[in-house]
């Protein structure tokens, strides 16, 4: 019901509509048993009715099935469509702490299991709905053919429900077991491509590593698996047992009970032994069910705590280069950093930025500089005090929109392979432009929005990343040790050139950095300590030689 609800929200019309043809097409199959039946039990009757209703239904049967199975083709790809796009919308919505409290893992565990496994059990509803309508249909011409032998068959047919359903719930909590471990296997997978440096560097880690915890993880969530699966194999064998239970006292337990007529018995049996088929397909399909059930929850769950977690965005003013001031009031924000006891308290943090100043934010690692370029491009939000925009709070309201000041280059930054929301006109030029003074033009050519290739050194990347930085002409630049990865005479060029271009363009460019025989490039230094600024140097010359 959860899975058949899920789809109603989002393909209403499409899933009756394939419901209703599978109906249409059971129905049909449960009239060719009846027509079937009919002639043999009166074969001195009239066969020219019984012929014209055989020729429909042959006609009925396949067309009914093609229709519901072109209708599930359109609705198994409409909803991986809608729900993938769904969630990713959400995610973008949601801001990047809360993103990074809740795991990767999950989102992408959700958005490459979760959403498969439910579109693939979409590809079931027709046969679930043939085989509901026929066996629906058989119990009506059960209850047709004698109205008490059908009450006694239900009483069977109830316990054996029950007797199905008891082990079909232990079997779902397994499976959703196994699903909660698929999250932790898709952080561990993460750590082996990401990871693999590390763990080939190191014999030790690297079997450590495996065994104690890809292995574990991934037995347990075997054994979960082959639990629930094993559950669901022998309820099905039940059920197909408890078919023949039933056949039996129909056979040889009620004619001593009452008199029937042979062509009741005959019906009874031709019947029962005709919905096997069907009843074993839906038992079979328990297993895909169940887990499309576990799946839809998980999506359920997760599209809800992302909504939960998602702030809301107003329309968008145009970016402008007009602003006086930029201030962080009394700015703080904790988290708690993996290994230690007590949460990491950034600030309070009273900061002010203006148009065409260089500023360079300096101090050692776990200091707490990413955190606070984090804060100063809207990207966290926080805990107390308020980051002013010329002297208006930014707030949940407008955060989107101060976020498309600032163009950033973290240390972890990403590459889009193209350069998109940049527009067409010209865009080609304008990269090429950059691209030489870049001094990547013989790496790196851009056609239609598309670079060449992603395949350059770090440094080169970093490069690149500082195009598209370039492109979106934003008024404030944050570099997060953009200059790390830099041969020494691209480090120059970064401080004593490309840093001076943006202050004759009167852009304000927030470099964190190490660099500390580049600082006489900073109009201010701010240094960083356990979170807190320490008091800034009377001069650029007394902080190259205090840092």
């Amino acid at each position: 019901m959860k899975l058949i609800r899920f789809l109603l929200q989002r393909s209403r019309g499409v899933v009756v509509l394939v419901v209703l043809t599978g109906l249409v097409s059971g129905a049909c199959n449960t009239g060719l048993l009846a027509l079937i039946n009919a002639l043999l039990t009166d074969p001195e009757g009239s066969r020219r009715p019984l012929l014209v209703g055989f020729i429909a239904l042959c006609v009925l049967v396949p067309a009914s099935r093609v229709a519901s199975e072109l209708l599930l083709s359109y609705l198994g790809q409409q909803t991986i469509f809608r729900l993938r796009l769904d969630l990713s919308r959400r995610v973008l919505d949601v801001p990047l702490r809360r993103l990074e409290e809740l795991g990767s893992h999950r989102i992408l565990a959700t958005l490459t299991d979760d959403i498969p496994t439910i579109t693939n059990v979409v590809n079931q509803i027709p046969v679930l709905a043939i085989n509901v309508a026929v066996f629906a249909g058989g119990l009506f011409y059960l209850a047709w053919l004698s109205w008490k032998v059908f009450a006694v068959a239900m009483v069977f047919v109830v316990l054996g429900v029950v007797s199905y359903q008891l082990p079909i719930v232990k079997a779902a909590r397994h499976i959703r077991t196994a699903r909660r471990l698929n999250d932790d296997l898709y952080n561990h997978f993460r750590a082996v491509t990401q990871g693999v440096k590390e763990l080939q560097l190191h014999r030790g880690r690297r079997e450590d590593f495996f065994t104690r915890e890809l292995e574990t993880t991934a037995g347990r969530y075997r054994n979960e698996n082959l639990l629930g699966l094993r559950i669901l194999t022998l309820a099905s064998s039940w059920g197909q047992v408890f078919i023949f239970v039933v056949v039996g006292l129909l056979l040889f337990v009620v004619p001593e009970l009452w008199d029937v007529q042979d062509k009741v018995l005959t019906g009874y049996t031709l019947t029962l032994l005709y919905l096997m088929g069907p009843m074993q397909t839906l038992m079979n399909s328990m297993p895909v069910f169940g887990r499309a059930a576990v799946s839809v929850e998980r999506v359920d769950a997760m599209g809800l705590q992302l909504s939960s977690l998602a702030t809301p965005s107003a329309a968008l003013p145009a970016v402008t280069a007009s602003w006086n001031r930029l201030e962080l009031d009394g700015v703080t924000h904790a988290y708690h950093r993996e290994g230690e006891d007590s949460d990491f308290v950034l600030g309070p943090i009273d900061l002010t930025l203006r148009p065409g100043e260089i500023v360079f934010i300096a101090g050692g690692n776990g200091s707490g500089k990413t955190t606070l370029a984090k804060l100063l491009t809207g990207l966290y939000v926080p805990d107390t005090g308020q980051i002013l925009w010329d002297g208006r709070p930014v707030t949940d309201e407008n955060r989107e929109a101060y976020r498309q000041s600032f163009s950033a280059v973290f240390s972890d930054f990403y590459l889009f392979p193209t350069l998109p929301g940049f527009g067409d006109s010209g865009l080609d030029e304008r990269a090429e432009h950059y691209l030489d003074m870049l001094l990547l033009r013989h790496k790196v050519q851009v056609k239609d929005g598309r670079l060449s290739t992603l395949d350059l050194s770090q440094g080169q990347r970093k490069r690149l990343a500082l195009l598209t930085a370039y492109l979106e002409d934003r008024p404030i630049y944050l570099f997060d040790e953009w200059a790390a990865d830099q041969d020494p005479f691209f480090k120059k060029v970064f401080y004593h050139q490309i840093l001076p271009e943006l202050k004759k363009r009167n852009k304000t460019a927030v470099v964190i950095s190490h660099d500390d025989r580049y600082f006489d490039a900073a109009d201010r230094i701010i240094k960083l300590e356990n979170g807190r600024i320490v008091t800034e140097p009377a001069s650029v010359e007394t902080a190259a030689v205090a840092f």
